[in-house]
């Protein structure tokens, strides 16, 4: 069994479910991806790790890996270890929702991991219509961050992938919808 397919396995038993829920977007669904319950996963970490440093092992001169807190957070410390241990390190970032209320105020945890101008790849458990990964994006341009693109656990399908393309980054993802429910 390839990496791929064995995370495939760990998704369906750990992060799908079909019953009826609202999405971050607003949207009702019938069928939900909790994509923290494989990232999480002893096995689903370390074989996010190993895909997702996969998916951007062609692109030049990553400098870190990041993105909104909570589904990007175990995302991009596998795939930091994982860039890590495969020579070519990647720093992680977490982005706060809202600024930290005490201290000094950060919207961003690991900067001081970062240069301005850093190259940096934002990622995702799971991209819907989109917008927490233009959100990301912004976020970290606002904090001197050179963005080239998104990599997602899995894309819903759901206009994401054409939302984050015409705001000018690429969308890598894992696994569609359609690769999960086939």
């Amino acid at each position: 069994m390839t990496d791929r397919e064995r995370l495939k396995q760990i998704i369906l038993e750990k992060s799908y479910e079909k019953r009826k829920v609202v999405l971050s977007s607003g949207v009702e669904s019938d069928f939900y991806f909790d994509g923290k319950q494989t990232t999480l996963h002893p096995e689903g970490s370390y074989l996010t790790g190993r895909l997702f440093f996969s998916a951007i092992r062609d692109v030049d001169q990553i400098d870190g890996v990041g993105g909104l807190t909570l589904g990007a957070d175990p995302i991009a410390t596998a795939l930091s270890l994982t860039s890590f241990v495969e020579g070519r390190p990647m720093p992680a970032f977490i982005i706060r929702k809202e600024p930290k209320g005490h201290g000094t105020g950060a919207w961003l945890e690991g900067r001081k991991n970062l240069f301005d101008g850093a190259r940096v790849v934002i990622v995702e458990d799971v991209v819907t219509s989109g917008g927490s990964s233009l959100k990301a994006i912004k976020r970290a341009e606002e904090e001197g961050m050179t963005v080239l693109g998104v990599v997602t656990l899995v894309d819903r399908e759901e206009g994401g992938r054409e939302n984050i393309e015409k705001a000018g980054y690429w969308l890598k993802s894992i696994f569609t919808k359609s690769d999960i429910l086939a």
